[in-house]
């Protein structure tokens, strides 16, 4: 667990547990937690970390509704929880379940201490919706969440930092080099859309993009996995044409075969 301070009040912080980065960005008067970790004592050690920080009042924002990014809110409670309208939806819908499927997941990993944190957790649904865009003033600065399109899930919101040239991608974008996927591709995310969305990132001439898992990358980062997608949408419309057995596709794929199989598998 370590704080890495990205620009002047602008940081993400890196866990060993599954790999993930959540964000805090400070200003003069508020500050906002991107992300709120798995479940409420991982929840608590975060908001310890932030008032390490800073002693500044704190709003939230999820950048999509998987329980690693979305179920520690309890300790920051009460404040303001941003996310986009789909992540209302989807965890009005599901959230439970997830939370009992994470619980079944680390007991079969024979990790009890984890099942149990989530037997206690309350998920927390967000009370500020966004739709396209929303901006949230946190004193000197101002920070935009931006709906850029269908990715990860249908309701991935960035947190971009205009000042400091920072944006928080959630896992729209995931470090490979950091040992994961560079994508994490189930039945709820976007093949075809996903390049759009890529380069909508780089529309925002961002310097730093914050990986949901892994370390922040650059925009180098994001031009070569956006031609990844590319070539993924490729191999899938020919799968669709007929030209390409599934098999087939995989074997050209620069991506190892179970990512490949995951991509294809989405709409």
């Amino acid at each position: 667990m370590t704080w890495l301070e990205l620009a002047d009040g602008v940081y993400a912080r890196r866990y060993e547990e599954l790999d993930l980065t959540v964000g805090l960005v400070v200003g003069s008067e508020r500050c906002l937690v991107v992300d709120v970790r798995g479940d409420v004592d991982q929840g608590a050690e975060l908001a310890a970390a932030v008032r390490e920080i800073t002693p500044l009042p704190w709003s939230v924002v999820y950048t999509h509704a998987h329980f690693d990014h979305a179920f520690g809110t309890t300790a920051f409670l009460p404040c303001d929880v941003w996310a986009h309208e789909g992540c209302l939806t989807e965890l009005t819908t599901y959230g439970e379940g997830a939370r009992l499927k994470w619980m079944q997941h680390y007991l079969g990993e024979n990790r009890p201490e984890m099942a149990e944190a989530l037997k206690r957790t309350e998920i927390t649904l967000p009370d500020k919706p966004v739709t396209d865009t929303a901006e949230i003033g946190l004193g000197d600065r101002t920070v935009v969440l931006r709906f850029l399109g269908r990715a990860h899930t249908d309701h991935d919101l960035f947190v971009h930092v205009p000042d400091a040239g920072v944006v928080y991608a959630g896992d729209a974008v995931e470090n490979a080099e950091a040992g994961f996927s560079a994508f994490s591709f189930n039945d709820g995310s976007f093949l075809a859309e996903w390049p759009g969305v890529m380069d909508a990132i780089l529309a925002l001439d961002p310097k730093i993009i914050v990986a949901g898992h892994g370390d922040p990358v650059g925009t180098a980062f994001i031009e070569k996995h956006r031609d990844g997608l590319r070539e993924l949408v490729a191999l899938m419309t020919r799968i669709a044409a007929g030209d390409l057995t599934t098999d087939e596709a995989v074997a050209r794929s620069s991506y190892p075969d179970d990512v490949t199989r995951a991509a294809l598998a989405t709409p």
